[in-house]
């Protein structure tokens, strides 16, 4: 077993490393607090190719693999989580399913500024009666002549409010054939009549991340917006995810990462009783346990995205990667705030912003129940060693 990167591996990551910790983290809880969407941060990452690092050349992106791309998200995350979540959905989700099921007319069209960069990407799945049971899903699409009309409403949908958001891969129930479990991904760009960007939310964290719900009223696209095979959309959705899975654990590794950072240079610096408080064996068993709780996270996501770049089954351990770092990294933070006392509340400090950035992280992608439910059917259905 060989647990070295390739030389092409390590350069990514360092590159991407200095990039974050230069241009990305000084900034971060400024960004945090204004809300304001960095493009001109997404215009440096565009230069750099983060936006296509495992999608082909011939479309816009670097020819490199999925372990690059997690090792990106990771050094992102690092620094700050919403750059590791417009990645994930914007390449991971987004112009994975645009490579794999789009016609080469659509790869021309959408993948290649996806890509290259130059547009982002965003995924409508959720729905306000449709979470964690994604197949309950009530927008519809019908073919009407040469055009799908489509009506509901998606929430939660990240990315499209930005201003050089392009598109929403929008799953829909189709409509007229008499099948009621039919579900078909289009593609639904911002400018279709029809499409109106609905509310903003207000949440707790993430606020430099656009999350916006969107309404499609009698919203028409052509008939050739069909992505992949009109019965196998939710299918093809799926299959995206579990890639998702990944990069949500490579986000988790990446704030927990975070996390052990500010803890170990606060606890050699903060003096109690006359000595760093590193210096006491209950701060030291916490700094201990969060460096393999990290380790072992890092090691699982890295063996999931070595499957997918192998073109082997990889299932069980997307789910075991993104189960495990996403809980992980809850309890790395807790810890990290209790180290720094009282000062670990406090927003000059930028483990109270870790704090609240990672309860989310149980929750997309499929929640930590929905994991341990895959999970266990995995097991049922066979073994997976």
């Amino acid at each position: 077993m060989d647990f070295d990167l390739t030389k092409e591996q390590k350069m990514i990551r360092d590159e991407v490393r200095n990039f974050a910790q230069k241009e990305i983290a000084p900034r971060a809880e400024e960004l945090e607090l204004s809300g304001e969407y960095p493009y001109d941060i997404y215009a440096k990452m565009a230069e750099l190719g983060l936006m296509g690092i495992p999608i082909p050349e011939a479309y816009g992106g670097m020819g490199s693999d999925w372990v690059s791309l997690h090792l990106a998200i990771e050094e992102l995350s690092r620094a700050d989580i919403t750059f590791g979540a417009m990645i994930d959905v914007t390449t991971s989700v987004v112009a994975q399913e645009l490579n794999v099921f789009g016609t080469e007319e659509q790869k021309q069209k959408w993948l290649i500024p996806i890509a290259s960069g130059e547009k982002l990407g965003a995924f409508g799945l959720t729905e306000p009666d449709a979470g964690s049971d994604a197949g309950s899903l009530l927008t519809t699409a019908e073919l009407r002549g040469d055009e799908w009309v489509l009506n509901g409403t998606k929430q939660f949908i990240t990315n499209i409010g930005l201003d050089n958001a392009s598109i929403v891969l929008v799953a829909a129930t189709v409509a007229g054939t008499g099948k009621n479990d039919i579900i078909s991904t289009l593609i639904v760009p911002k400018d279709a009549p029809g499409f109106k960007l609905g509310k903003k939310y207000q949440k707790m964290a993430w606020h430099a991340s656009s999350t916006h719900e969107v309404i499609l009223s009698d919203c028409r696209i052509p008939k050739d917006y069909l992505l992949g095979d009109p019965d196998r959309g939710f299918a093809q959705h799926l299959a995206v995810l579990e890639t998702g899975r990944i990069s949500i654990a490579a986000m988790a590794v990446g704030v927990a990462q975070a996390c052990l950072d500010e803890s170990l240079k606060y606890a050699k610096a903060r003096q109690q009783f006359g000595q760093p408080i590193f210096n006491f064996q209950a701060v030291q068993f916490k700094l201990a346990d969060m460096a393999v709780a990290i380790e072992l996270a890092r090691n699982q996501y890295l063996k999931a995205a070595w499957l997918k770049d192998q073109g082997r089954k990889h299932a069980f351990e997307a789910s075991a990667a993104k189960l495990y770092a996403s809980e992980m990294v809850e309890k790395v933070a807790s810890d990290a705030v209790q180290i720094h006392g009282g000062y670990g509340y406090m927003d000059e400090y930028p483990v109270s912003r870790y704090y609240k950035f990672v309860k989310l992280l149980q929750i997309v992608e499929g929640t930590s129940e929905v994991q341990r439910m895959l999970i266990a059917r995995i097991l049922a259905g066979s073994s997976h060693r």
